[in-house]
This record gives structure tokens, C-alpha cells and sequence, in this order.
């Protein structure tokens, strides 16, 4: 997520690093490569201007030029400058209607149907809503099959009218279905639109104007840069939406989308995608976006994720075996698992300070844990349960039912060993024990 920029930022601020003395022109000079950044990233001229005469401006004000660390005081300016310009505080959902309607709209290809269901699943497990999706795109021949597919797999009823070609009256029979069945939340996925198709941008007006939405969400695919700052303007100009969505902010992001959309249609970014998997959906905090492009990794979102997984009643039966030294390649494995469903490792390793740079040029795969999981069930119920019955005659046959090397079993069994020794430390006097722990990290909210 915006690599690129990232180290663009990184090399600006390094003409600030290994100075004795800090000058005008050391300063001048950071602030010429982070404007250069911007354009990079598809940021606008004049709105990578303004931000970098903003940052000289407070850098002046702080007399960064007598300070000791000048580097780290513009970086921290920097931050400040770039949560501001992504909208400075986060923005909720408003869900205060009875049904709350959600209207979705953007361009054909942003991705508005998968985040539909996205928005559905969120709203459905983290808000604990009963939501309702809604197929209003009468043009797209699979869309509506596609919602129906993307409902059945979070469980979510959709409502459709297949033979139906009024729009508007789709999404007023569908709040009418909503009311009589106990949904609170109705989502109405729409056909995708140019700005300048009249007849399609007179279509949503009127689904919106028959609706009354709580929140009209703006989706646009974040991998377009300027070109969705245009579009959600053109957008923004008809229907004067709540709120952007930015989709697959997981794939080689140019950043200018995030940075600048807010200045332009002076509209918050309330959710962010971030991979194909149904649960991929983040609500999008500016500071920590800050943070992120920064390099500085989003130590408090990886927490949340980890919460999430986190269950006191198997960390309480996890806590004795490892007191009893019963800790096998089960326990092993199910811990992959729940680090496996906090997201993508690439987004994980990208939140932890200083990663995202050690590890640039490392291809981060999702199926990392892959050959490690190939090994564990390899091996017997029993060898699980005690590696250190594991000789190597059974290393041996392991490899082969794994179809990977001698050599990988033994450091998995090195690691597995060192990581075991690791817990049980833990559980001494210096760190209590695993549950404290965890419960520290529970209040880190």
C-alpha cells in the first residue's frame, strides 16, 4: 500500500539526515521532493503545492532550523499535514433511520456490488445490524446473480425483482420488504454510471430522491488516482453524496485518490477495501493512513485485528497447557489459523513499524503459513500432540507427505522449539502470563 510513495517520503527526508548544520535551503530542498512525491502519486499540482507551503510554513513556526532532530520534527509536521488533508478525524456511519438506507453509487468496474456485501458483513457482525442488499443495477445481466452469490456467502438476504426495470420502484418495494421483515439496514447496490450519461446520473437522482438515504457512499477504485478525484467530483456535483469508499487499496497504489479527495469534494472517506475476501473492509482513520504512507506502520490496527481473534476461554486452556509443557503443533497450528484470518500478511507486516521497509523487496505471499501447515498435518495425531517424540525417521516420512525438504522440517521443529521455550517464560514471574498479557492489549484501545 502506497510503496512507492512511501519511499519517495523516506529519500526527502533523508537530505535533512547527517546535516550538523540545518539551513533555508536543506529545508527548501526536503520539501521540493516531497511536492515531486505527490505529483508521483498522482496527487494535484495545486493541492501538493498548498500542502507543502503549509508544511513550511508550521516548520518556520517551529524553528526547525535550530532544533536538534529537525528530520524527525518535519516528519512529524508532514504527518500531521497529511491527516489533515485526508480529513483529520474519523467518520462514522449514520445509521439512525428505521430501516437505515444505505444508497451506493460510483462508476461500472469500482468494485460497488463486492462492497456491498462487504459493507453488509461488517455492519452484520461488527455493529451486530440485520442488514438487506438490494440489486437496483436492472442493467449489468449478472449483477444481480452476483449479489445473491456475494449474499449467500455472508448470509445476508437480497432482495431482487429480475423482471423489473424501474429502478426507483425496486428500492422503494425493497424498504417496503425491509420494514415488514425487521431489517434496520437496507443497502441498495446501483448500476455503475458515467457522470456525463444524463439518463443514468437523472436514474440515481431519482432512486435517491424516492429513498431519502441515511448515506449516499460514493465507490471508487483507489488504483485510478486523479481520475477518481474527477469523477467523485463530477459525483459529488448531482448528488452531493455523505461519504467515498475507496476499493483495492490493496493492490499497487498510486496514493493521490486518498491524499486529495477530501479537498476536493470536501467529503469524508469512510471505509476502505483492502483485499477480495468478504471481510476485507476497514473503517479509514486518517492518522493511521498518515502513518502508514509515512512508513511508521499502524501499531493500533493490527491491535484491533488481533482482538478480534482473540478468545479468552482458548487463551485459558492455551495458558495451561503450556504450563504443563503440553503445548503441541495443534495449538501450533490453530494460532496460524487466527493470524491468518486478522488479513492479508502483506497488510499485516505493512502495520508493523519499520517492516514495510525492512521487507520492500520481499514478495510477501498470502500462502506464506503454506508449507508450514503442509508439514503439521503431515504428521500423526500423536507426533502433534508430542513433537518430541519426532525422530529422524519420522522427520523423513513427514517431508515426504509434505513434499518439502528434510531440511524445512528440522527448522520448523528448531522454531517450533524455541517458540515453545519463549512461552514458557512468559508464564514465569517477569511476564505473569499470557492472559495478562493479552489483556493488556485488550485496554490498548
Amino acid at each position: 500500500m502506497f510503496d512507492n510513495l512511501t519511499d519517495k517520503l523516506d529519500k526527502a527526508f533523508h537530505i535533512l539526515k547527517g546535516h550538523g548544520k540545518i539551513t533555508d535551503v536543506n529545508v527548501a530542498d526536503t520539501l521540493k521532493e516531497v511536492r515531486r512525491a505527490l505529483l508521483d502519486a498522482d496527487v494535484n499540482f495545486k493541492i501538493a503545492k498548498d500542502f507543502t507551503t503549509r508544511v513550511k510554513e508550521k516548520a518556520i513556526g517551529e524553528n526547525v532550523l535550530t532544533t536538534l532532530q529537525p528530520g524527525q520534527l518535519m516528519v512529524k509536521i508532514v504527518k500531521d499535514e497529511l491527516t489533515e488533508l485526508m480529513g483529520g478525524d474519523v467518520a462514522g456511519v449514520n445509521l439512525s433511520g428505521n430501516p437505515s438506507v444505505i444508497l451506493m453509487s460510483g462508476l461500472q468496474g469500482s468494485g460497488k456490488t463486492t462492497f456491498s456485501g462487504k459493507l453488509a458483513n461488517f455492519l452484520k457482525t461488527k455493529k451486530q445490524k440485520n442488514p438487506l442488499l438490494v440489486a437496483c443495477d436492472i442493467y449489468r445481466p449478472a449483477a444481480i446473480n452476483q449479489l445473491h452469490v456475494v449474499g449467500d456467502q455472508i448470509g445476508v438476504e437480497v432482495y431482487s425483482e429480475p423482471e423489473n426495470k424501474n429502478a426507483v420502484s425496486i428500492a422503494e418495494n425493497a424498504i417496503k420488504h425491509a420494514k415488514a421483515n425487521g431489517f434496520n439496514v437496507v443497502i441498495i447496490d446501483t448500476a455503475g454510471r458515467l457522470a456525463v450519461d444524463e439518463e443514468m446520473m437523472n436514474e440515481i437522482a431519482n432512486v435517491h430522491q424516492a429513498v431519502k438515504p441515511q448515506e449516499t457512499l460514493f465507490v471508487v477504485d483507489a488504483m485510478t488516482g486523479q481520475d477518481a478525484v474527477n469523477t467523485a467530483k463530477a459525483f459529488n456535483d448531482r448528488l452531493d453524496f455523505d461519504g467515498v469508499i475507496l476499493t483495492k487499496l490493496d493492490g499497487d497504489t498510486r496514493g493521490g485518490a486518498a491524499i486529495s479527495i477530501k479537498s476536493v469534494v470536501n467529503k469524508p472517506i469512510k471505509f476502505i477495501g483492502t483485499g477480495e475476501k468478504m471481510d476485507a473492509i476497514d473503517v479509514f482513520y486518517p492518522d493511521r493512513m498518515a502513518d502508514r504512507i509515512l512508513g511508521m506502520g499502524d501499531v493500533v490496527s493490527l491491535v484491533e485485528r488481533a482482538q478480534e481473534q482473540y478468545d479468552e476461554e482458548e487463551a485459558r486452556k492455551l495458558q495451561k497447557k503450556i504450563a504443563k509443557n503440553e503445548f503441541g503443533f495443534d495449538d501450533f497450528l490453530t494460532q496460524i489459523q487466527q493470524i491468518k484470518k486478522m488479513g492479508s500478511m502483506k497488510d499485516l507486516v505493512g502495520m508493523i513499524p519499520g517492516a514495510g521497509k525492512a521487507l520492500k523487496d520481499v514478495e510477501i505471499q498470502d500462502d506464506a503459513f503454506k508449507h508450514i501447515e503442509a508439514i503439521i498435518q503431515s504428521m500423526t495425531p500423536k507426533e502433534r500432540s508430542k513433537p518430541s517424540i519426532i525422530d529422524m525417521k519420522r522427520k523423513t516420512r513427514i517431508a515426504k507427505g509434505a513434499g518439502r525438504k528434510i531440511e524445512e522440517v528440522n527448522q520448523l521443529m528448531k522454531q517450533f522449539d524455541q517458540m515453545s521455550k519463549m512461552m514458557k517464560m512468559m508464564q514465569g514471574g517477569g511476564g505473569k502470563n499470557l492472559m495478562k498479557m493479552m489483556g493488556g492489549m485488550k485496554g490498548m484501545n
